[in-house]
């Protein structure tokens, strides 16, 4: 006869997991927090849990704010559906794509840099999938992380889904900063179309980000350094001015955050795939191109916003996408009916 253990229950998890996340408050000295009961490495059909890796001095952590499931054909018409039948494996038990939103936390020393702010009121358009968001701050609290800590919030790209949590509504109507400290930082080439009113797809509000981005913004061109070890590599396509992070640590290692250059795993291994709301396809075959040649560099990983919860990686020579093993910190936040 064997003896059963009595599974803890969701409370006792999140409460043990926020604990072991007090740590996260203050500065990153290079100690690692304790895993949660999530795992080390998740599912591709799944939502992520908040996770995280440390690099050499550095410290990522994905902070989860929102639930996704991609249309196959409305987000990713260029697929086959004869890969899906293939790849159970990588769908949802609603048959879409599982691709979690939200941003990413880069901890050096006593720096925090925030790429990304999620999805947060927004919703995905009915064509391209389901959506529910809002859960950013949340998780910043639950990882005892203050707003007011984070001191750089930098833009891969201005869709909706990567702009939600980036001001709050204030008295008056007038929006302010949800990272009052922090700059915030968004490429040129980005800005300046989604400004003039160029790009209608995914644009983010006017009132609500796009004017008191206006106040606030800084711009930056191709291979500035945006953050002390942090470069952005502007790779347009999926936007005009789509931008991803090369973050170097110690020991010559990397972690290009490539914000939505790639949609699924598959496009790895077949970058002439384009995704439904790309802007610019043959741009973004180039940006591919240029990123893959990146991560099959040695010592390179990569980070992957709406790769399910697998989304710490690396390429193999043969364009699979093989999840690194990063602790769960919580599990996913935010889960859709």
């Amino acid at each position: 006869m064997t003896h059963r253990t009595p599974t803890p229950s969701r409370r006792v998890l999140l409460r043990t997991a926020v604990a072991t996340t007090a740590t996260l408050a203050g500065p990153f000295t290079g100690a690692t927090p304790k895993a949660h009961a999530h795992g080390l490495v998740g599912t591709l059909g799944g939502q992520s849990a908040v996770r995280t890796l440390t690099v050499g001095d550095v410290r990522l952590t994905y902070v989860v704010d929102a639930a996704m499931e991609l249309d196959r054909t409305g987000f990713l018409p260029t697929v086959p559906a004869a890969y899906w039948r293939e790849h159970p494996e990588a769908l949802t038990p609603s048959g879409r794509v599982a691709a979690s939103a939200g941003g990413v936390l880069v901890e050096r020393g006593h720096r925090r840099l925030l790429i990304d702010v999620g999805l947060g009121a927004n919703a995905l358009s009915p064509s391209l999938g389901v959506s529910h968001g809002g859960a950013l701050l949340r998780t910043l609290r639950a990882l005892r992380v203050p707003r007011e800590s984070i001191d750089t919030v930098a833009f891969t790209h201005l869709h909706t889904d990567h702009t939600g949590l980036g001001f709050l509504p204030g008295h008056g109507g007038k929006a302010h900063k949800a990272f009052p400290h922090a700059e915030y930082l968004v490429a040129r080439a980005e800005w300046d179309p989604f400004w003039n009113r160029e790009i209608k797809v995914g644009a983010p509000s006017w009132d609500g980000f796009m004017v008191p981005m206006s106040r606030v913004l800084r711009r930056f061109d191709d291979g500035e350094e945006v953050w002390p070890g942090v470069t952005a590599l502007v790779t347009p396509g999926h936007s005009p001015g789509h931008t991803t992070y090369v973050v170097s640590a110690r020991r010559g290692r990397r972690v290009l955050i490539f914000g939505d250059a790639f949609h699924t795993p598959v496009q790895l291994a077949h970058p002439e795939w384009p995704s439904g709301p790309d802007t610019d396809v043959a741009g973004v075959l180039k940006a591919r191109t240029t990123l893959l040649a990146q991560l099959h560099a040695p010592r390179t990983l990569g980070f992957a916003f709406h790769f399910g919860d697998q989304t710490f990686g690396r390429v193999t020579a043969d364009g699979q996408w093989r999840p690194t093993r990063a602790r769960a910190l919580l599990p996913a936040p935010v889960h859709l009916p």
